[in-house]
């Protein structure tokens, strides 16, 4: 997949051009939810890297960063061979929870896509939160007047089907569990509408809990018109999602 990288000025500004392989995309030919992920998590790596947040000052001293939270409004999923322009930018540390932003962009410079996301770091270990400045980690985050509000907390929902997953060694990362990604991967492959070819406007999801290789959930879901809820539950709850989808006509 052709790559390049363009820091934008002040570095508190990153983006990578990214042209959609077929690897990219689903049956339909637009860009899948699980690659989008795939792509905001790259690009945090490199920025959070040049901004000297990196492996050396985390993950060395067995530390690791874990996103908790995503919030997505999606104009138009980008589709198969076109050019798309990824940005991110770290807004204003809030103790121990570290906001960062996103913009996906089209060949004209059109906004497509806008995400926000809320981080930690948390130790290798105990997989507790830890504090930055123990570890010498300052990131100066700057907001801008266009970004996502950051994600809000989901309220449980009732729901009305549920299957048992078991996590499988290809769904985990290098932090020892299953990437943010293979969740919507996970939810795509449960539940109807994207199989169906329905359009993606918004997403919201909470990670509460890791979940490790080889661990079994329930996966619970609902449909409510144009909207879906997910969890995640064991003996306590791993995650909420919610599907926003483009309303039937």
């Amino acid at each position: 997949m052709p790559l390049c990288c363009i820091v934008i000025a002040d570095m508190n500004i990153y983006s990578e051009k990214f042209t959609l392989a077929n690897k990219d995309v689903d049956l339909y030919r637009h860009l899948r939810t699980s690659r989008l992920f795939e792509m905001l998590q790259a690009v945090s790596v490199s920025h959070t890297e040049l901004l000297g947040a990196g492996r050396k000052q985390t993950l060395d001293h067995g530390i690791l960063w874990v996103v908790i939270q995503q919030s997505i409004q999606i104009k138009r999923m980008p589709a198969y061979e076109e050019t798309i322009t990824v940005e991110t930018w770290p807004g204003r540390t809030m103790h121990v929870l570290f906001p960062r932003y996103y913009q996906v962009k089209d060949a004209h410079g059109s906004v497509l896509i806008q995400g926000s996301s809320l981080w930690t770091l948390i130790d290798q270990k105990t997989r507790k939160m830890v504090f930055a400045d123990d570890y010498g980690i300052d990131i100066a985050g700057q907001d801008q007047p266009y970004q996502l509000p950051l994600p809000k907390a989901l309220p449980q929902e009732e729901t009305e089907h549920h299957v048992s997953f078991t996590v499988p060694y290809s769904y985990c990362d290098l932090n020892g569990h299953m990437n943010n990604a293979r969740y919507f991967d996970l939810a795509e492959d449960n539940t109807p509408c994207a199989a169906a070819g329905a359009c993606l406007q918004s997403i919201a999801v909470q990670y509460s809990q890791e979940i490790r290789y080889g661990s079994t959930i329930d996966l619970n879901w609902a449909e409510k018109g144009s909207v879906l809820f997910l969890s995640g539950d064991e003996k306590q709850n791993h995650f909420r999602m919610k599907l926003t989808y483009q309303e039937k006509i």
